[in-house]
């Protein structure tokens, strides 16, 4: 079980890791040097936390925070243009107050979501290594033990989630069937509870916000809305759309 008794507490110590040497390296470094659009601006430089409520039904499952995006402003997915593409998505389907990230104080709120990553620390190259991604499974591990009496629902952005959160998934407490689920394109498995307080979760795939994927149509703004309205009403909110 975790140590924390809440989000909050999770939160302000994940923004204080400092596990991985080359992230810490590189988070730094990118905070110093900055980007000439953000050379007035003080970066984050940090681990970023999870973002959205403590109770909340849906969670995201991003990859990891971009260097001039949450590490510049300490938010998930804000900032740059996958978060543009990911709120306006959550912003349509009736799950995000407004349809901007731009920094922490802009009034945005997330309706029963809460907006994760298995990697909390921008990396080089946006690839974190398999021992980046293990040494920070705890963090997640215990962000799913405290959304758990409320979490019905999950989806992943991307091949590098779905693989980073099935065995977190297994450890938390729900069963993943053999032969494990492989990612998709709006693939959906259902996971029996294997703990107590848990509840069936509904889990689902998505190809991630990325420009690579968002610039060359293979991920389309319809295309998201549709995930993610499934999976919000697999949580049991009610989507606009």
């Amino acid at each position: 079980m975790s140590a924390f008794t809440d989000l909050d507490a999770l939160d302000a110590a994940v923004s204080e890791c400092r596990a991985c040497p080359r992230l810490v390296a590189w988070r730094e470094q990118v905070a110093v040097e900055k980007r000439a659009a953000f050379r007035d601006q003080t970066y984050w430089g940090r681990p970023v936390p999870g973002f959205g409520p403590a109770d909340a039904a849906m969670l995201i499952v991003g990859l990891a925070p971009a260097a001039h995006g949450a590490n510049r402003t300490g938010r998930m997915f804000t900032g740059d243009r996958s978060g543009d593409v990911l709120y306006a998505a959550l912003h349509a389907v009736g799950l995000a107050s407004q349809p901007t990230a731009v920094h922490p104080g802009d009034g945005l709120e997330l309706y029963g979501v809460r907006i994760t990553a298995p990697v909390h620390c921008a990396p080089p190259a946006n690839k974190p290594t398999p021992g980046e991604r293990d040494t920070c499974r705890t963090w997640l591990e215990r962000e799913l033990d405290l959304l758990a009496p409320t979490l019905r629902s999950v989806m992943v952005l991307g091949g590098f989630g779905w693989q980073a959160l099935l065995p977190v998934l297994a450890g938390a407490g729900w069963e993943i069937p053999t032969p494990r689920p492989k990612f998709g394109h709006g693939v959906s498995v259902s996971l029996a509870p294997t703990a107590p307080g848990r509840a069936q979760l509904e889990l689902f795939g998505c190809y991630h916000v990325s420009q690579q994927n968002t610039f060359t149509g293979r991920l389309t703004p319809a295309m998201l809305e549709q995930v993610l309205a499934d999976t919000a009403r697999a949580g049991g909110l009610s989507p606009t759309a």
